[in-house]
């Protein structure tokens, strides 16, 4: 079996220039994703040390917005790789237990309005735009820097997004905090 060549990662993002609201235009979705989400989105906001980022992502499944809040970090603080890590607790109803993931940014343009995410292993894989659309021709070629990368494209899948999208938190929530058990019970 051939080895994997090492993942290229973007250097030297600014990340006060990364925060703000990304959707998700595609995934390889992570076992922790709920089935049929829609209206996927993070909104990354820097906290008061500078070094570190509050993770909102939500998502809308049968009409109820599910959530889930964390930190993102950089996994080494001396290098200058997008490669960060994020932590999140589970269940969020009661939140006891510490799930890290990783967290790399693969291609970002100059202008921070479109990115590729993956992570090591190669297993998870999104494709974020600050828009809820994004050009087809633009979105080829993030497909294809993935298949670069050593991802398996054929596991991306498109994620609906409505235009406009939800405010806030339009919509009933899970109030059941039961987002993670469900998704895995959908699969």
């Amino acid at each position: 079996m051939a080895t994997k060549k090492e993942m290229e990662v973007v250097k030297g993002v600014d990340l006060k220039r990364y925060m703000g609201r990304w959707y998700e235009i595609a995934s390889i979705p992570s076992f922790f994703q709920t089935k049929n989400g829609e209206n996927t989105r993070a909104t990354y906001t820097l906290n008061d040390d500078g070094a570190t980022v509050h993770v909102l992502n939500e998502t809308w499944s049968g009409g109820k917005r599910s959530y889930i809040e964390g930190t993102a970090f950089k996994a080494d603080p001396n290098s200058d790789e997008a490669k960060l890590k994020v932590k999140f607790y589970v269940p969020p109803f009661l939140p006891i237990i510490p799930v890290v993931g990783d967290y790399w940014i693969l291609y970002l343009d100059e202008d921070y309005t479109y990115a590729l995410i993956g992570e090591p292993r190669r297993k998870y894989l999104w494709i974020l735009c600050r828009q809820t659309c994004i050009d087809d021709e633009i979105y080829d070629q993030l497909v294809k820097k993935a298949k670069e990368e050593g991802y398996d494209v054929s596991k991306l899948h498109k994620t609906p997004q409505a235009n406009p999208p939800p405010e806030g938190e339009e919509g009933p929530k899970d109030t059941k905090g039961i987002w993670r058990i469900k998704s895995l019970l959908e699969k």
